[in-house]
């Protein structure tokens, strides 16, 4: 078995996969200990499988391949790849679009000599990445950070990381279907410390990340990770029928006092639109979290695989987990 695996997440990928292979393979190659790559193909619409079989081909005692039936999505496909990382030693978690440099690898694995379970690479500059990204990642890790149910998410700090063997282990005990894998590395928990680097711009190919799915992904993982957003609707709520109560208070000591008098339209419509938004707003959290144990229940598996290839055994074998 390989002492390290680096499990690749891949999605359209063909433009930046040669020469992230070159890169990478670069970079392991100057590591005494032995090593295999795992791509991922998450049903990738483009010639990503054919490039990847064309890297196993040159050099199949290093390159594993799994190829998934679908699209599952990112978090599905990286659990994927963790789950045919056959390491003794530790695990390294990149993507192919070079943003995060894969020379990198070397200073994560120097920096768990000391015994350290995990080394996540701590972005300390985003180049390429527009103002209105920057901002919007900005808030939603120091929100993480705040709401976060005794689970501290680092800010500014994605997949890219080494872990041991023994986080792997813990991290593939986790078998829910809605994945924030970014929680998920910090709630196994284990010694951990950070590693600054400057993030490159993509190496080539378009994103696959609109803001759209952006912000589905931030949903993901507020919902995934806290309650936070119920304790919210249940607080407005109580506010709600306080004031409530207090205005009509109002109306009727107005009443007694001064008289009856009509209504007026504009504020009984105000007043009726108001506390209706914050009703639907509060059944569109109730019903998020029901959706996701809805889908927790059905006990799907979360993935099937094509055809998997393991470095240095070509026979394949199609299964599901």
């Amino acid at each position: 078995m390989p002492a390290y695996s680096v499990v690749v997440p891949c999605y359209n990928e063909q433009a930046v996969l040669p020469e992230f292979h070159r890169r990478i393979s670069t970079v392991m190659q100057a590591i005494t200990e032995s090593w295999e790559i795992v791509y991922v193909n998450d049903g990738s619409r483009d010639n990503t499988r054919a490039t990847i079989e064309a890297l196993i081909a040159a050099d199949s005692a290093h390159t594993a391949f799994v190829n998934l039936s679908r699209n599952f999505g990112k978090e599905i496909a990286l659990t994927a790849g963790l789950d045919h990382a056959r390491c003794t030693t530790g695990v390294i978690v990149i993507d192919a679009d070079l943003q995060d440099p894969p020379e990198i690898i070397t200073d994560l694995i120097t920096a768990a000599a000391d015994g350290t379970d995990v080394i996540y690479a701590q972005r300390r500059a985003r180049e390429g990445d527009t103002f209105a990204k920057r901002f919007t990642a900005h808030l939603f890790y120091r929100l993480m950070e705040r709401i976060g149910d005794r689970v501290i998410m680092p800010p500014d700090t994605g997949d890219f990381r080494y872990m041991t063997r023994r986080v792997l282990d813990s991290l593939l005990q986790i078998r829910e279907r809605h994945r924030f894998m970014k929680g998920l590395f910090a709630w196994v928990g284990y010694p951990a410390k950070p590693l600054l680097y400057d993030r490159a711009p993509r190496g080539g190919g378009k994103t696959s990340f609109n803001y759209w799915s952006l912000w589905n992904f931030a949903l993901e993982g507020i919902t995934s990770f806290t309650v936070w957003p119920l304790k919210i609707a249940t607080y407005l709520g109580l506010l709600v029928s306080i004031l409530a109560v207090l205005y009509g208070s109002k109306i009727v000591l107005g009443t007694l006092i001064f008289g009856s008098h009509v209504p007026g339209y504009p504020s009984l419509m105000s007043v009726m639109l108001f506390l209706g938004g914050i009703q639907l707003m509060t059944l569109g959290m109730i019903g998020e979290y029901l959706g996701r144990i809805f889908n927790e229940t059905k006990q799907r598996p979360l993935y099937f695989v094509e055809t998997y290839q393991p470095s240095e055994d070509r026979a394949g074998a199609g299964n599901a987990r």
